[in-house]
């Protein structure tokens, strides 16, 4: 089992490289030529700019029963289909049962802001203490559950 991170302006790597190495674990952290990550504990694979790029290189290196780390629906439904497990940054949980979902509200926001003469709207929240702990708290139950699922 290893754990991928769709790194690219990714709030909780600090948080997963940790946890990681608690269970030693391998993390590869993946970017796009827009960002630059450095990192003493995982993999950083850097591909080139572009949409999708960084989803598919992780959806590629993905396989049953690795973790992946994304706040992105599409590639959480990729890694999905290869059997593997998902997290949000947000600590909830990808699955089969919920993704459709997720997949039908992102484009229904997608076009309610197009149909918008405002095409920009908020940014996210600041990310809180109370956002990292429930992340932390999330992902090592899930890596608990899997460790204990394998054998």
């Amino acid at each position: 089992m290893k754990i991928l991170v769709d790194a690219d302006a990714c709030s909780v790597v600090a948080i997963v490289e940790e946890v990681a190495k608690k269970f030693s674990l391998p993390v590869i952290l993946f970017c796009d030529t827009n960002h630059v990550l450095f990192s003493d504990y995982s993999e950083v694979i850097t591909v080139s700019a572009g949409a999708d790029a960084v989803d598919f290189a992780l959806a590629n290196r993905c396989e049953k029963g690795d973790i992946a780390v994304t706040q992105d629906y599409g590639l959480a439904a990729m890694i999905l289909s290869k059997g593997a497990l998902g997290i949000h940054q947000s600590g909830k949980y990808y699955t089969n049962e919920n993704i459709e979902l997720m997949l039908a509200e992102r484009y229904m926001a997608k076009k309610a802001r197009m149909a918008s003469s405002k095409h920009h709207l908020k940014g996210p929240r600041k990310r809180t203490e109370e956002d990292d702990k429930r992340f932390r708290i999330s992902f090592e139950r899930l890596i608990i559950d899997a460790l204990n699922n394998k054998s």
